[in-house]
């Protein structure tokens, strides 16, 4: 594809100013919060009472998944954050609040519903394979008094906040009514947003950055990605449905598709890494996307930018954020991959 308005990349300098502004930056970042847990250990044998391996764990951790992980990046890349999202009345909902806490970032956007349970999923590692993993979750939609509360909640938070992310990850938090009245909260305060839809688009006409995944965008789009041209028809089709958007389209190893609203699409390369695990690196690829582009990056700076992300996090086990510095260590590889395949 040609390189575009949607394609323009500063040099290296150019790309490391930008990250120095995320400091000055506020995102309020709102959907479905997930406890991940991970359970480490050894299989050496299998077990006399079925035929499944027997794990002797050895070490436990927990981290915030889903929207949660999306706001740890914010702040691991230097952004400020404000979170809000809907838990239980459980023990996993006061470890998401402890954990939130412990990013600095103040917990009182966590509105509290003892009728579902705090989404919560636990991984059984061994040997960096995972061998089991089991969920404990709704997906159904908020009640209306948890939707008026969490409504009310963004509203708290979004004084001097510089965008928006909107994270589905299809738990049931961001309902199309929901959807529609906070689009329209942020749009009344001209506050823009960016949203990572997973089902449905309509609910955010008028979003400034819409970032699926492939697998989400064929799905969106109605069109299967067998060709480049296929990318093509795909991201025109996502901006017939969501005009004024700027478009993102995240291919995994093969970098960013991306299409500035008025724009042609691009496709910026990424870096070749080791990939330990690819959970969690969509979010960390939108949070520094989204930092990027209020920073002033152009789309196309800002995914070179979110391939260093991403590159970071994929070479982690588990839910994994990348730091500011991280980032800027990947930052030179992930432009030279972009230029090279220009």
């Amino acid at each position: 594809m040609g390189r575009q308005s949607s394609g323009r990349v500063a040099g290296l300098a150019g790309l490391e100013r930008l990250l120095e502004r995320f400091d000055r930056l506020k995102v309020v970042v709102i959907g479905d919060v997930i406890l991940d847990e991970y359970l480490f250990g050894d299989a050496g044998r299998v077990s006399p009472e079925a035929p499944v391996p027997v794990v002797h764990v050895q070490r436990e951790s927990q981290a915030l998944g889903g929207a949660g992980n999306v706001a740890r990046n914010i702040v691991a890349l230097g952004g400020r954050c404000a979170f809000c999202a809907v838990v239980g009345e459980d023990a996993a909902a006061r470890r998401v609040a402890e954990l939130v806490e412990e990013l600095d970032v103040d917990a009182s956007g966590l509105v509290r519903d003892p009728r579902r349970p705090t989404s919560h999923k636990t991984r059984v590692v061994a040997r960096a394979q995972q061998v089991l993993r089991y969920d404990r979750e709704s997906s159904a939609s908020l009640s209306r008094l948890s939707q008026k509360r969490l409504l009310a909640s963004a509203g708290s938070v979004a004084e001097g906040a510089s965008g928006v992310i909107l994270e589905d990850y299809g738990k049931g938090t961001l309902s199309p009514g929901l959807a529609r009245k906070l689009m329209t909260l942020f749009e009344d305060r001209g506050i823009p947003v960016a949203v990572d839809p997973k089902r449905d688009l309509a609910p955010y006409r008028g979003a400034a950055l819409v970032k699926p995944n492939v697998g989400e965008a064929e799905q969106l789009s109605g069109i299967e990605l067998r060709t480049a041209g296929d990318v093509i028809r795909m991201v025109a089709r996502l901006q017939r449905r969501l005009p004024g958007s700027d478009i993102a389209v995240t291919r995994g190893a093969s970098g960013i598709t991306v299409c500035e609203a008025a724009g042609r699409p691009v496709d910026i390369a990424t870096v070749e890494r080791e990939v330990f695990d690819v959970q969690g690196a969509g979010d960390t690829c939108m949070a520094a996307l989204w930092l990027a582009r209020l920073a002033g990056a152009s789309l196309g700076e800002a995914a070179v930018i979110a391939n260093a992300a991403a590159s970071v996090a994929v070479g982690k086990i588990g839910t994994a954020a990348a730091s500011r510095d991280e980032l800027r260590e990947r930052l030179p590889a992930a432009l030279a991959a972009s230029q090279e395949h220009a």
